[in-house]
């Protein structure tokens, strides 16, 4: 079994840095190295060290003096979205009805559906994400296309087809029954296939009808390992919909929990509105609150309060996401700055170590699948991102003050784009560069 080896400086997170100067909170090498074999990584740690342990004729090649990350994890977007995104002028409920329903229409045609999940996944990886956690439309077959794309890359994906079944145009419906009988037979295909994870994916409650309600809550009892992914609490409006069609609840997340979608794989996006008692419901359940800072700055819907969130006495569970297309950016550099901003108007600050913890190490927890991704532990999948901190002009003419690794990762996460990613390895191959060499979009 062939091996490679990569030399550069050396990145990955033990755990959340409780400051700057946490330095027991991750390893870092100034001449590291990660052996990979396999599609997993073998050993990470000095050069030296590695390269003794690695043994003659491995394959190395050089990154310095870039920096080897783990692989960045975006744990909600919007695959059926690539059209749309940066549309103008519109709230969520707007948004969906002017944008996203149309669009997500397209998707009964399943070569569409193919075409823009090859885009989508191509995009993230120029960026540096090597998994997602992904919401497809309602199509069977648009589930269908994506798991096929990930899997025809290898990459660790979480998705699921929208259940989806009032207070939406028909060509983006289903029915109770046919959105049960499609998981169903979507887990049976898809499901631990490759690195493919299916998702139990109701939209969100203003799209589901009770007895829809009842059959994802069949699903997860059925299945329940499985993930869950909706949203919740993304906006005021929503929020009103919502208690208005179930009046019973004592709020928004009642309903989930009434359900029973509630626990340690249940991925709530947005939370942006929590009350204390919601916020309880979610931390004593394990579940996890997924902030989308851009899509939630540019759709107007508010600021995630993450500081307050971690400091609670039941901490929230939380992970970061690009929300593409309500968000603007396939990038999760992109998505942390706009988070440090998003938590700077609430007051606090987020030192760069807890960004990029959150985007790697942070992600992975949230996903439950820290021990497949999300570090350079032996043992893990061998996804990483290499990050050049002088790819271009301003980073370059920056670079010659930073005199830290902080400050060079809170430059990254500011300036850092998609030029800042000068690899990708997914499973262990190179997947940015072979993009490039093959041509493909």
């Amino acid at each position: 079994m062939t091996s490679l080896l990569l030399r550069g400086r050396t990145l990955t997170f033990r755990r959340w840095p409780e400051s700057l100067d946490d330095t027991a909170a991750y390893a870092y090498e100034e001449d590291g190295a990660v052996l990979i074999r396999g599609g997993r990584i073998l050993a990470a740690g000095p050069f030296a060290d590695i390269r003794a342990k690695a043994g003659e004729g491995v394959r190395t090649v050089d990154h310095r003096p870039n920096l080897i990350l783990p692989g960045f994890i975006d744990c909600h977007a919007h695959y059926p979205q690539v059209e749309v995104i940066a549309s103008y002028g519109a709230e969520l409920l707007d948004w969906l009805n002017r944008y996203t329903f149309p669009a997500e229409a397209k998707f009964v045609d399943a070569q569409h559906a193919r075409r823009m999940a090859r885009l989508f996944l191509d995009e993230l990886i120029r960026h540096g994400t090597t998994s997602v956690a992904a919401y497809c439309s309602v199509h069977r077959q648009s589930a269908e296309a994506f798991f096929a794309e990930a899997a025809s890359r290898d990459m660790l994906t979480v998705a699921g087809k929208v259940m989806m079944d009032r207070n939406a145009p028909a060509a983006v419906c289903d029915t109770p029954q046919s959105a049960y009988d499609d998981t169903r037979a979507l887990i049976a295909e898809w499901h631990g296939r490759g690195r493919q994870h299916y998702a139990i994916t109701p939209r969100f409650a203003i799209t589901s009808s009770p007895g829809q309600m009842e059959m994802a809550g069949a699903l997860c009892r059925a299945f329940p390992d499985l993930h869950v992914q909706t949203h919740l609490s993304e906006n005021h409006a929503e929020i009103a919909f919502t208690r208005e069609l179930y009046p019973w609840a004592r709020d928004y997340t009642d309903v989930y929990e009434h359900y029973g979608l509630l626990g340690p794989r249940a991925l709530f996006g947005h939370c942006i509105h929590l009350s204390e008692r919601e916020a309880d419901a979610l931390s004593q359940s394990g579940s996890v609150a997924v902030f989308c800072p851009t899509s939630n700055l540019f759709l107007g819907s508010g600021l995630f309060d993450y500081q307050r969130y971690r400091r609670r006495g039941h901490p929230l569970r939380i992970a970061t996401a690009t929300d593409v297309g309500g968000g603007t950016n396939y990038s999760m550099l992109r998505t942390m700055d706009e988070a440090y901003k998003v938590i700077a108007l609430n007051g606090e600050k987020l030192n760069p170590l807890q960004s990029f913890w959150q985007l790697t190490r942070g992600n992975a927890e949230a996903l439950s699948l820290a021990d497949r991704i999300g570090t350079l532990e032996p043992g893990t999948d061998a996804d990483i991102t290499v990050l050049d901190a002088r790819a271009t002009p301003v980073l370059r003419t920056r670079m010659e003050t930073v005199g830290s690794l902080a400050e060079e990762l809170f430059l990254l996460q500011t300036l850092g784009d998609d030029r800042a990613v000068a690899e990708v390895y997914v499973a262990g191959k190179p997947a940015k560069s072979d993009m490039a060499s093959t041509g493909a979009a």
